[in-house]
C-alpha cells in the first residue's frame, strides 16, 4: 500500500511552529540547576565555617 505524500504532509511555517517541548525542557534544567546551587550555596558553602587555604 502506498500512501500519496500530497495528502500527509503538511509545511508549517516559521509563524506556526510552537516548541512547547524544548521549552519544558529548558525550564527543568533550569530548575535542576537552581536546585543544585541552592543546594551548595546554603548546606554546602553556609553549614561550614569560614576556612582559609593557603
Amino acid at each position: 500500500m502506498r500512501m500519496s505524500a500530497d495528502n500527509d504532509t503538511k509545511e508549517l511555517g516559521h509563524e506556526e511552529f510552537d516548541p512547547i517541548g524544548t521549552l519544558v525542557l529548558i525550564g527543568i534544567y533550569f530548575l535542576i540547576l537552581v536546585g543544585m546551587w541552592i543546594f551548595t550555596y546554603f548546606i554546602e558553602f553556609l553549614g561550614n565555617g569560614p576556612t582559609v587555604i593557603g
